[in-house]
């Protein structure tokens, strides 16, 4: 059975001692607080004395409670600084990072500018252009060293036409679709490219390794005339590609040619060109001099 909401304390005795002790306080309160107010009417001097008297009792409990309300401020503050250091720290390293992207980002601009007008600048030279595009991919570990240009047949890309960038012969075209061509690259084994040393005009042929090399052979077989650092490019023999397009550097010298690196990687080129083949160049010019239609033998 539940006991009655109201339950007289006389039946705890600890209740009862409670209550008793609850009643004398608040007697005794009511008794104090009428004598101070008594003393202070009669006696105001007196009055003032206790009062002294009193704040000189309580002054060390009070200098205890100030100093635990200062310290627990300080610590508050401490805590809300450190909270909010932290919430600092944390959105300069997002502006931090933010900044670091846009930096990258920047040079990657710069970067890509500078190739852009690299190709410019090849248009400004005289070289015919056809298309320029992307890149897009490029084998690396098959015996086969072709890439993929993002230009077609839809943009006038044809077999067999030269393909370059801003450091040199790239490749040139050997399949071609609407939006896309395979480049044969000069690294490839198949891909015979008619090249000549600078400082003398030595002909020789260029023959990929298929490691991202090149053997440079000279036309004329024997002891082999090149030197490490020997600069080769387009002898224009041949009549696909135009004569003095930067091809290679020799890189050392082997028994009968060299071995050399194209200046063209097409894993850092991610712009290439697509130029007229030099041949057609220059019948274009024949029949441009000739209007009746009758073409002279070229001599290279």
């Amino acid at each position: 059975m539940a006991p009655p909401p109201h339950r007289r304390p006389g039946f705890s005795r600890k209740a009862q001692y409670s209550l008793f002790v609850t009643y004398v306080a608040a007697t005794a309160g009511t008794v104090v607080a009428a004598l101070l107010l008594s003393i202070s009417v009669v006696d105001p001097t007196g009055f003032a004395a206790l009062r002294t008297f009193g704040a000189e009792i309580t002054a060390p409990i009070a200098r205890i409670f100030s100093a635990l309300r200062v310290s627990t401020q300080g610590i508050t503050h401490n805590a809300s600084a450190y909270i909010d250091a932290a919430s600092k720290n944390v959105t300069l390293e997002k502006e931090a990072r933010a900044n670091r992207s846009k930096l990258i980002e920047a040079r990657a601009l710069r970067v890509e500018n500078a190739r852009l007008r690299g190709l410019l600048k090849l248009t400004d030279e005289g070289e015919q252009k056809i298309a320029v595009g992307r890149l897009i991919s490029s084998t690396a570990s098959s015996t086969r060293r072709v890439a993929t240009l993002s230009v077609g047949r839809n943009y006038g890309v044809e077999r067999a036409q030269p393909v370059r960038g801003p450091a040199g012969l790239i490749g040139r075209v050997i399949e071609v679709g609407p939006t896309t061509a395979r480049i044969l690259l000069v690294t490839d084994a198949e891909n015979l490219v008619p090249v000549m040393r600078v400082s003398d005009g030595l002909p020789a042929f260029s023959a990929g390794l298929g490691n991202g090399t090149v053997l440079i052979k000279p036309l004329n077989l024997g002891e082999s005339p090149f030197r490490v650092g020997d600069v080769i490019v387009t002898s224009g023999n041949g009549g696909l590609y135009r004569p003095n397009i930067p091809f290679a550097r020799v890189i050392r010298k082997t028994s009968d040619g060299a071995l050399a690196i194209p200046f063209a990687d097409p894993g850092n080129t991610p712009y290439a060109i697509v130029v007229q083949q030099y041949q057609g160049e220059a019948r274009a010019a024949q029949q441009a001099a000739a209007p009746d239609g009758k073409t002279k033998e070229i001599k290279e």
